[in-house]
């Protein structure tokens, strides 16, 4: 069984390396890493070879393209594929539920919808005509969002919790990211759009993981599979369980990308539950007094530590999300 442990220890390298990233995002040791590790690179590499890559990245991840788009749908169309040539007709044969079977299906459809959605939707792109009562919607803080800032690219002034993205040329309302699977901002205006699209594109991974194991395991556990061999053309013995790769791939892949979605999502939700966005959480534990460019204090005054001042109870948070005209009307009413 060497392909399937070392399968295994990829996995496990592959989801060890991002835990690691996860950890060290918030601290300049990654940053360390990745400016000793392209100096390393640099002195490998030839001139010409790198500016090709800095402008193959430019374009994937500081321009508007549809690549990851295309690539997203391609991945899940190879996935989808692989589910239903090999393990939906070999379930089917084995007695397993057809509702059961069909639950990825319905996922599928929920997730493109809410895919299209997330890729289209206007994030909440701050205008002139829109511009004065989205000030009102949020309370500056003075640390993170001081008041009477202005965006002199947008010629806006910058409502509380907002941000221009370089990528999209524009400033957005409640800022959360920009995602290049969507090729398109997260706001406060699609942010729900985005959340389902995360839930339901884990929730068939994770369907599909779980139909896969339980096909394998009945397929060679409980057929005793597992100890059947074989000799190939080169007189070497072989697992005839091996003769199922593309599935044991499959559901390899599915079962690292349920680990990966999943903790993404499960981060995403805590962020919603605590009313945070992703650029506030990535810059929420900094002491902003000496490193505001607006605001002009005393040099002797005391750095100030981000809070969160927007959190108003976990259902006051998800309405916040889900209904956003209707937080926007209660927060003008207050």
């Amino acid at each position: 069984m060497d392909f399937l442990v070392l399968f295994l220890f990829y996995l496990a390298l592959v989801l060890m390396g991002v835990v690691t990233i996860c950890i060290c995002s918030k601290t300049h040791y990654l940053r360390g890493l990745v400016r000793g590790g392209a100096q390393v690179i640099s002195c490998i590499i030839p001139e010409c070879l790198q500016r090709a890559m800095r402008k193959v990245l430019h374009y994937l991840f500081h321009t508007r393209n549809h690549t990851f788009i295309m690539l997203h749908l391609l991945l899940q169309g190879m996935v989808y594929a692989e589910y239903t040539w090999e393990v939906f007709g070999y379930c089917q044969e084995l007695g397993f539920s057809l509702h059961y079977l069909l639950l990825p299906y319905l996922l599928l459809v929920i997730n493109l919808v809410f895919f299209t959605l997330s890729c289209v939707s206007n994030p909440g792109t701050i205008t002139k005509a829109n511009e004065f009562s989205l000030l009102q919607v949020y309370e500056f803080d003075e640390v993170m969002f001081p008041k009477n800032t202005k965006c002199f690219t947008c010629n806006v002034r910058k409502p509380a919790r907002s941000k221009h993205c370089r990528v999209c040329n524009r400033c957005v309302h409640r800022f959360d990211h920009h995602c290049v699977w969507v090729n398109n901002c997260i706001g406060a205006w699609n942010a729900r759009y985005f959340l389902i699209y995360l839930l339901t594109l884990t929730a068939s991974a994770a369907t599909m993981a779980v139909v896969s194991t339980v096909f394998l395991v009945q397929l060679v556990v409980v057929s005793d599979l597992y100890l059947e061999t074989y000799v190939d053309d080169l007189g070497h013995l072989q697992y005839l369980f091996l003769t199922l790769p593309r599935i044991v791939f499959t559901l390899g892949f599915v079962v690292m990308l349920s680990f990966l979605l999943g903790g993404y999502l499960c981060f995403t939700l805590y962020l919603a539950a605590t009313n945070q966005t992703t650029n506030e959480w990535y810059r929420g534990d900094r002491a902003w007094c000496h490193h505001c460019p607006h605001v002009a204090r005393p040099p002797s005054a005391e750095p100030q530590v981000y809070r969160n001042i927007h959190s108003h109870g976990l259902w006051s948070n998800l309405g916040e999300i889900f209904l956003p005209a209707a937080a926007h009307c209660a927060e003008k009413m207050n």
